[in-house]
C-alpha cells in the first residue's frame, strides 16, 4: 500500500481482545470493528445471563472500543446483529434502544445457527472516521453522516434506511415487505426477491444514486436450495443500464445461508453503494465524480452473478471466496484445513491482481458449517494475518454453497482511491 493513507488497527483493555483480530481498524473514513460478542473483558468469559445481558454487553464492549479512538456511539452508520433465535429479537431490541436514543444507524438482522462460544448474540459496527487516517495531511473538515427515508421503501422505528459518509451509502438490509401495507408479500422465494430489490432501488432513488452504484450485495437467504430461484429474479436487476450491460457490470457478493429471518421472510437483501460526491463539508476541489472499478483475475473463481472485487474511492470489496480451484472451479480436495488455505489463497489472488497486498485488508467475515473447526480456521488463518490486524467476524451457518466447508470474504483498503471520471 503506499503511503498516502495507514491502515490503522487499534485494541483496548476495556474490550474484549482476540489474538486473531483487531478490535477497529480504520482506513481512511471509515472504522471497521470487529463483532462483538457478550464476553467480559476482564475475565475474558461470557457472561452470566441471558439474552438481555448479553445484548448490553455487546453494546458495552462496542461502546468502549469506540470511546478509546475518541468516538462516540451516534458515529456508529451501522449495525448488525446475529441472534441465536430470532424470538430474542424483541429483547435485544429493548437494550438496543438504550444505547441508539434518537440517531438510528443502518441495521440488519439475522438468526444463525452458531456462533463463537455458543453466544445467544453477536453484535458488529461500522463506524464513521471523520479524520481519516492520511498521515500529516489534513482533511477537507470534518464530514458529516447523512441519513435518508422514503415512504416508497419499508420503515423501521429502530434504523435508518440508508446513511452516507464520505464516499459510501450504507442501507439497511431489506426485506421483502410492501411498503404499503407494512407486511411481507405474499409469494414464492422469487416474488420476495425482487421485492427486496424494488425496496433497495427505491431507496437509491430517493436520494438520486442509481442502482448501478451498489458495490457490494449481500443476499441472505434461509434455503440456500431457492438460490437458482433468487438468481432469475437477480440477474433481471443487474446489470441495470446501458452503461453497465455494455461491460458486464455486476457487483461484488455473498450469499448466506441463515437460520431465520425478520417476519418469517425468506429472503433479506443488503447493499453497499458508493456515493460519489462524498458528504459536505468538502474543498471544492475534492467535489469531483469518482468512479467504480471493477475486476477480475483468472487466478481466482469468477461467477456470472459477481465481481471478484470493487473498489470505490478507498476500499476494495471483495465477494465471498469458496473453496474453490480457479482451474476446474471445483472444491478442493480435502478438510476445513485445506478448504481455508484455498479461500485464502483465492483472497490472497485477488488482491494481488489490484496491486495490494494481505497487509492491507481492514475486515474479514467468516462462515463456517462447524464453528467447532475454528480451531482448525485459525491456524491456516494465522499463517496468511501473523499479526492479527484485520478486524474480524465469525458465525455458524448450516449450509454453504457447493456444500463448502468455510466461506470467506474481506474488505480492502484502496490507498489510491479511484480516479474522476474524465
Amino acid at each position: 500500500m503506499s503511503n498516502d493513507n495507514a491502515v490503522l488497527a487499534r485494541n483496548t483493555e476495556h474490550a474484549p481482545q482476540n489474538l486473531q483480530s483487531s478490535q477497529t481498524v480504520a482506513f481512511s473514513h471509515y472504522n471497521n470493528v470487529s463483532a462483538q460478542l457478550p464476553i467480559d473483558p476482564v475475565t475474558g468469559q461470557l457472561i452470566t445471563g441471558g439474552i438481555k445481558e448479553q445484548a448490553d454487553q455487546c453494546f458495552k464492549n462496542i461502546k468502549a472500543i469506540l470511546e478509546s479512538i475518541d468516538h462516540v456511539m451516534s458515529d456508529i452508520v451501522r449495525i448488525t446483529l446475529f441472534v441465536k433465535d430470532i424470538k430474542d429479537l424483541d429483547a435485544v431490541d429493548d437494550v438496543y434502544a438504550s444505547f441508539f436514543a434518537s440517531y438510528h444507524p443502518s441495521r440488519t438482522v439475522v438468526a444463525v445457527d452458531a456462533l463463537p462460544m455458543d453466544a445467544l448474540v453477536q453484535v458488529e459496527a461500522l463506524v464513521s472516521n471523520g479524520e481519516g487516517t492520511i498521515p500529516k495531511a489534513p482533511q477537507a473538515g470534518d464530514l458529516i453522516k447523512l441519513t435518508n427515508n422514503t415512504l416508497n421503501a419499508p420503515s423501521d422505528s429502530l434504523s435508518t434506511q440508508t446513511v452516507s459518509f464520505s464516499h459510501y451509502n450504507n442501507l439497511s438490509a431489506q426485506l421483502p415487505i410492501d411498503p404499503k401495507t407494512g407486511r411481507v408479500v405474499a409469494g414464492c422465494v422469487k416474488k420476495q426477491t425482487g421485492q427486496c430489490l424494488n425496496n433497495i432501488k427505491a431507496i437509491l432513488e430517493s436520494i438520486d444514486v442509481p442502482f448501478d452504484d451498489i458495490v457490494k450485495i449481500t443476499i441472505f437467504l434461509k434455503d440456500l436450495s431457492k438460490i437458482e430461484a433468487v438468481n432469475k429474479v437477480y440477474a433481471t436487476f443487474f446489470p441495470d443500464s446501458a452503461i453497465a450491460r455494455a461491460v458486464g457490470y455486476v457487483p461484488a457478493r455473498t450469499i448466506v445461508e441463515v437460520a431465520d429471518l425478520p417476519m418469517g421472510a425468506a429472503v433479506q437483501i443488503e447493499a453497499v453503494v458508493s456515493h460519489g460526491d462524498g458528504t459536505p463539508p468538502q474543498a471544492i476541489e475534492d467535489r469531483h465524480g469518482l468512479i467504480i472499478e471493477a475486476n477480475n483475475t483468472d487466478k481466482a473463481p469468477k461467477c456470472p452473478f459477481s465481481t471478484q472485487t470493487v473498489a470505490f474511492s478507498h476500499y476494495n470489496n471483495l465477494s465471498a471466496q469458496l473453496p474453490l480451484d480457479p482451474q476446474t472451479n471445483a472444491l478442493v480436495t480435502g478438510g476445513i484445513k485445506e478448504q481455508t488455505e484455498q479461500c485464502l489463497a483465492n483472497i490472497k489472488a485477488i488482491i494481488e491482481s489490484v496491486d495490494h497486498v494481505l497487509a492491507d485488508v481492514v475486515k474479514v467475515n467468516i462462515f463456517v458449517k462447524n464453528i467447532a473447526d475454528m480451531a482448525v480456521v485459525d491456524e491456516v488463518y494465522g499463517s496468511f494475518f501473523p499479526g492479527g490486524l484485520p478486524a474480524r467476524r465469525v458465525v455458524g451457518v448450516g449450509t454453504l454453497p457447493k456444500d463448502a466447508l468455510i466461506q470467506i470474504d474481506a474488505i480492502v483498503g484502496n490507498a489510491e482511491g479511484t480516479p474522476p471520471i474524465v
